[in-house]
């Protein structure tokens, strides 16, 4: 079946999208309002307002009415309609990100790692993955910058970049739109959102939404609703713009998740009660609890001047904090063999100062990028075989600063090149406690009973600098005012830190800390429109060289788990991707992605207990969440019924085999798969009323998004995965003012 899928999704999307083009040659008509052109796509990838098309940087843009029309609810819809990305809910969570772009990111949100695709809410850098998973409102478009970005953007985008653009608000007329939406298992989602004038100079907006639903199967121990939801999101702001050329923004927005924990489900039988394997992948006998609490919430203030034509001046200063509590039941059962409660903390401070300049034959920007920020923690592993809690806690302190360029001048009328640098400076201070409490009980750092360690495993302070310079350049070639092509060089860097688990008597090296990761990208690429602007498209090829590559690996040991995280050494992936949309008649439109990917470890060093030694083992590692094909096709017919406007969008995305770790698991990795939607939206005559009906998932396909694997009769061999949403239906009504 998925094969199936596959031929027709990636052959269809490549050959079909030709045909169907020949035959727009010959039917050329006028393009309808509805159509959605690469020069007509307005992006900020390069800080500045650009038509996708000049931009020599693989861009997806997707705009709010292509996410209210497929029935986006939050940014992991960005898998099924991005080529060569990952963008999931973590393991054991509901609101934290997990999110690759070309083989590159972070599976492990534990505090104090960096993640490896920089997520940005109207410019201001999120620095943690937890309340990242943001629910689609108040929303203008989503752009997922593909490949390195550090001459344009904060941090550790050595993979790319995720940037949510929020609505502005109306100058001129108060607006208020109301939606409603009841689905399976329950879904009750809420949302209410406005803004008025209360000057000619000054309005005030906000948002609020809530988003409740059932569980897709049951804690069978506690009786507790399982992968369930529970969120309730919210952001306020103010616009002040006292003249023409000078605005400013005051926006505060909180995030909170009160839904269940995922304890995630045991692929194996274990032994003992509650040791099977449940019926539904869903189900779970989880013995730990059932309460979690995830809180982020931010402020910022962006303020920008026109001084002239030329030049423009803008300040972005952001402060952000982050509350976690959360339970991690690994072994799936009554019995405490593998628990882990937790709680995360953070907060950071962002300054960003930016000087933009455009002229006739050059146009760039110029700034400084500072960051403060602490992530702080502490979780307890207890593991009743062995009569023991290990409690471990600790933080990370960063202070970064970074001067960047991104420069644009025009060789010629149709000739560009592209110059940009970043220059960044890390100081980071960690310190790690790790300890071996008597009894399978909670730790004195969890709120368990006062008590000393009998062993003291990890207990140190260290400071660690890190400094990089990372260059770009490209060069772009106008074929004609419709058809560019470009080619570009750009290196990434993604900070080094100290290992949050890092166990001093089985890794003695962990007290020193990891250093920094750095890709050097190569791509050149193709992107414009053809037949009368009825085929838009973006394509790319590109390669990358990955070195330093950190990677964090547990295994069991004696005693306890060994965590790692190493600088393995390097990998080396090369892809493609084309994506784009083709009218095919004046009603109906294809949207397709595909990319490719293919990745692979020149040298992978592995600390060995035994010897102490490091042994390359990379002939036995495979890149994590990066699957050789992933593919996405959509068909939108529009037209005129009941007087109102009707969008009917059926889809199918697909994913190809990849692995949950970097050492292949067949319990755990997933094969291919692919997934059918159906969206089907109305709006009225007037323009105010909407009315959605959305299925997501209709072949109910079972597909892991994430595991765990502790394997051995001492964790009574927990292989845990964790999988996407069933098949689900939701209607939708909404009322615009």
């Amino acid at each position: 079946m998925n094969r199936l899928v596959k031929t027709a999704l990636l052959a269809g999307a490549a050959f079909g999208v030709m045909a169907s083009a020949a035959q727009a040659q010959v039917q050329a008509a006028p393009v309808g309002e509805q159509a959605s052109n690469v020069d007509d796509i307005i992006v900020s990838a390069r800080r500045r307002d650009e038509a996708l098309k000049d931009v020599p940087i693989s861009v997806s843009a997707l705009g709010a009415e292509r996410l209210e029309e497929t029935g986006a609810s939050d940014i992991t819809a960005l898998q099924q309609q991005t080529p060569n990305a990952t963008v999931q809910v973590a393991r054991g969570s509901n609101s934290t990100l997990i999110s690759f772009i070309r083989g590159i990111g972070q599976q492990d949100p534990l505090w104090g790692f960096e993640p490896g695709v920089g997520l940005y809410v109207d410019d201001v850098y999120v620095a943690r993955p937890q309340g990242a998973v943001l629910d689609i409102f108040d929303i203008q478009r989503i752009e997922v910058l593909r490949g390195p970005q550090g001459s344009l953007y904060g941090r550790n985008t050595v993979g790319g970049a995720i940037k949510y653009v929020t609505s502005r608000l109306d100058p001129d007329s108060p607006e208020l739109t109301l939606r409603g939406a009841y689905g399976s298992y329950n879904q009750i989602d809420l949302l209410a959102q406005g803004s008025m004038p209360v000057t000619d100079k000054l309005r005030i907006g906000g948002a609020v939404a809530s988003y409740n639903r059932d569980g897709y199967g049951k804690n069978l121990n506690t009786g507790a609703e399982h992968y369930d939801k529970d969120v309730l999101a919210g952001r306020v702001s103010v616009e002040f713009q006292p003249y023409d050329n000078a605005f400013f923004r005051l926006a505060y927005d909180r995030v909170e998740d009160r839904s269940n924990p995922r304890h995630g489900h045991r692929e194996v039988a274990g032994v003992g009660p509650g040791a099977g394997v449940p019926g539904s992948v869903y189900d779970t006998y989880a013995g730990l609890g059932d309460k979690n609490k995830v809180t982020t919430e931010g402020v910022s203030l962006t303020a920008q001047v026109d001084l002239n034509d030329v030049w423009s001046f803008k300040s972005i200063t952001a402060y952000r904090t982050g509350d976690t509590n959360t339970l991690i039941d690994f072994d799936n059962t009554p019995a405490p063999t593998l628990d882990v409660p937790a709680v995360y903390g953070d907060h950071q401070f962002t300054q960003e100062f930016q000087a933009l300049f455009s002229t006739d034959r050059i146009q760039g920007v110029a700034g400084i990028f500072y960051l403060d920020g602490t992530a702080s923690g502490a979780f307890d592993t207890i593991a009743q075989n062995f009569g023991i809690v290990i409690g471990t806690a600790g933080y990370v302190e960063t202070t970064s600063i970074a001067l960047f360029t991104d420069v644009n001048l025009d060789l010629t009328e149709r000739l560009h090149l592209g110059l940009g640098a970043r220059y960044t400076m890390d100081d980071k201070t960690g310190h790690v406690f790790r300890a071996n409490y008597l009894g399978a009980a909670r730790s004195p750092l969890l709120g368990g009973a006062a008590r000393n360690p009998i062993l003291l495993r990890t207990d140190y302070t260290n400071s660690n600098s890190f400094d990089q310079f990372t260059p770009k350049a490209s060069l772009s070639y106008d074929f004609s005012d419709r058809l560019t092509g470009y080619a570009s060089y750009s290196k990434g860097f993604k900070s080094g830190g100290f290992d949050m688990r890092g166990d001093a008597i089985l890794t003695p090296n962990t007290v020193n800390g990891y250093q920094p990761e750095k890709v050097d990208s190569y791509e050149i690429g193709l992107k414009g429109s053809a037949f009368d602007r009825r085929l838009n498209f973006a394509s790319a090829i590109f390669y990358n060289k990955y070195e330093d590559q950190q990677v964090t690996t547990q295994v069991p040991a004696v005693g306890g788990i060994a965590s790692f995280v190493d600088n393995v050494g390097s990998s080396k992936f090369y892809g493609a991707e084309l994506e784009g949309s083709l009218i095919l008649t004046d009603s109906l439109t294809a949207n397709f992605a595909v990319g490719y990917l293919d990745s692979k470890f020149e040298q992978f060093l592995r600390y060995n207990l035994t010897t102490q030694k490091y042994e390359d083992i990379s002939s036995l590692v495979v890149l994590q969440n990066a699957p050789k094909w992933t593919g996405y096709l959509g068909l939108t017919w529009r037209g005129d019924v009941a007087g109102g406007s009707l969008a009917v969008t059926p889809s199918v995305s697909y994913r190809d085999d990849y692995s949950q770790f970097e050492f292949p698991n067949p319990v755990l990795d997933q094969d291919a798969f692919a997934l059918v939607d159906l969206s089907v939206v109305w709006t009225d005559p007037s323009q105010k009323w909407t009315v959605g009906v959305f299925g997501k998932n209709l072949t109910d396909e079972e597909y892991r998004v994430g595991g765990y694997n502790f394997a051995g009769a001492a964790y009574n061999d927990s292989l845990i995965g964790y999988y996407g949403p069933p098949r689900t239906v939701t209607a939708s009504l909404q009322y615009k003012f």
